[in-house]
């Protein structure tokens, strides 16, 4: 049985989980909390998973609050999924500028700020190939 990994990076502004903006550290600590819960069952299969976290510099404030599987974006693993971006003072304390945009999904009628564990779950193993049913 060949090994497989599961590379998951989460990038983001800010120094580190507790220093980011308030919702990419939501979605930091989602990602953490996912890697937590399924890394036993997936090593259990053979697959091997990193979590791997960037911290990007302020003017790439645009890619800031995204999740990568396999250098996949969410986005592209979840199907209807809409990446869109909405003001956030916390960034624009970070940033210095006042209008700053964080990244934001649309998804399901939805939009989430911080990406919900629910959603990490499902695109961590769909870019392993494992299918999930939807809720």
């Amino acid at each position: 049985m060949t090994e497989q990994e599961l590379v998951v990076e989460w990038r983001h502004i800010g120094e580190d989980i507790e220093k980011t903006c308030e919702r990419c550290g939501e979605t930091g600590r989602a990602v953490m909390d996912v890697i937590e819960e399924i890394r036993p069952i997936l090593e259990e299969e053979g697959i091997t998973v990193r979590v791997v976290e960037t911290v990007l510099p302020n003017e790439a404030i645009a890619q800031s609050n995204s999740i990568l599987f396999n250098g996949v974006p969410l986005e592209d693993l979840i199907e209807g999924m809409e990446v869109t971006s909405t003001p956030c003072a916390s960034c624009a304390c970070i940033t210095g500028q006042d209008d700053a945009a964080c990244r934001a999904v649309e998804y399901d009628g939805e939009r989430y700020e911080s990406i919900p564990p629910e959603l990490i779950a499902r695109a961590a193993l769909k870019a392993l190939g494992i299918e999930t049913t939807a809720e």
